[in-house]
């Protein structure tokens, strides 16, 4: 009754490495057992993903030969140097402490360098992150100084989920800044910006296109591209000044996934509820806010875009020809010249056929 209850699995995310083991090891018990009529399914799980390898980006010091002396990467070509690679933990925006430098290992306690503007700058490349290398980054040390979601959304943002792709700490800031960006809709300094005025029509069409965009990426576990439009939401929301708490509430709801623990924090101090955001209805968006008043053309003259026009939607295809050839920035390029073909490609282009 168990078994026909719960029956498979629903998703296993695993690496690639785990085909050999768990995967193999899991088909077959499951494989063994369905064919005796133990278990009511033949697969083990109803949906497979790889997720990639998230590769290092490691750093190098550059020892004179010789020597106990380190000279910064801009000048390395003016000596005999070794590279050496150096534990990422202590280089930030590839800029070395040279204090944490002589404490991380006792043969460079009294380790000599050569700077560059005061600083010295470490080389890089992206490698297997791996301990021989020293470019295994430490989560501990990325939350204690940016908090966990920031490292939630910045592992999420490197890239496609089955793809492998490089881990780089120098990114790491901008993600930071839109968290602080989004706290920056609810709060200035101690103040509660946060009111109950109707949304624009501006705030409702970026909220609603938000909602569509990440429900979908959801279900095909698009999450890097998922944070890149929570951030032009944030943008487009910053520039509207728009503290409307319908608009505000929904962007909280579904940034909660990938950022829990600040949606939390704001959904009570700054929208005053009493239950977790956990507990919250996932919105929904509404087409009617997501038709286009305007359409943008590239005007281009024998293939070459030269300006732009923004017209109506719903404007006829000899209406956009006529403001297209009308407009100012056309003039200096018909002037003289004959109107051979006028092509106009809806909503996209207008392309001018001039000899």
């Amino acid at each position: 009754e168990a078994d026909e209850y719960w029956r498979n699995v629903d998703l296993y995310i695993g690496g690639t490495e785990h085909a050999t083991g768990h995967l193999i090891y899991s088909r077959f018990w499951n494989k063994f057992l369905y064919d005796l009529g133990y278990v009511c399914e033949p697969e083990p799980f109803r949906k497979l993903i790889n997720q990639g390898m998230i590769q290092g980006r490691s750093n190098f010091v550059y020892r004179i030969q010789g020597t106990n002396t380190f000279v910064s990467y801009g000048l390395k070509g003016q000596y005999e140097v070794t590279p050496i690679h150096v534990d990422v933990n202590i280089v930030s925006n590839d800029i070395l402490d040279v204090d944490a430098f002589r404490a991380w290992r006792p043969e460079y306690a009294d380790a000599e360098f050569v700077l560059e503007d005061g600083k010295y700058v470490c080389g890089w490349a992206v490698e297997k992150m791996s301990k021989s290398m020293f470019n295994v980054v430490n989560p501990d040390d990325i939350v204690a100084r940016y908090g966990a979601d920031t490292l939630r959304l910045y592992e999420m943002f490197l890239g496609p989920l089955e793809q492998s792709k490089p881990w780089d700490t120098n990114g790491i800031d901008g993600v930071n800044r839109f968290l602080k960006k989004l706290w920056g809709l609810f709060y200035k300094g101690d103040s509660l910006l946060v009111d109950d005025s109707q949304p624009s029509p501006e705030a409702l069409k970026s909220i609603h296109k938000l909602i569509k965009k990440v429900t979908g990426d959801i279900e095909t576990f698009s999450y890097n591209t998922s944070i890149a439009a929570f951030m032009i939401c944030v943008n487009e929301l910053t520039s509207l000044k728009c503290h409307s708490r319908a608009v505000l509430g929904d962007l909280l709801v579904i940034l909660a996934p990938f950022a829990p623990h600040i949606t939390e924090e704001l959904w009570h101090s700054a929208l005053g509820n009493d239950t977790t955001i956990c507990d919250a209805k996932w919105p929904e968006w509404d087409e009617k806010y997501l038709v286009e008043s305007t359409v943008n053309y590239a005007v281009s003259f024998n293939g070459k875009a030269r300006f732009n026009i923004q017209v109506a939607a719903d404007t006829p295809k000899d209406e956009v020809e006529r403001l297209a050839l009308s407009n100012e920035g056309a003039a200096k390029w018909i002037d003289g010249k004959t109107i051979r073909k006028v092509i106009v490609v809806p909503n996209k282009i207008v392309n001018i056929v001039i000899g």
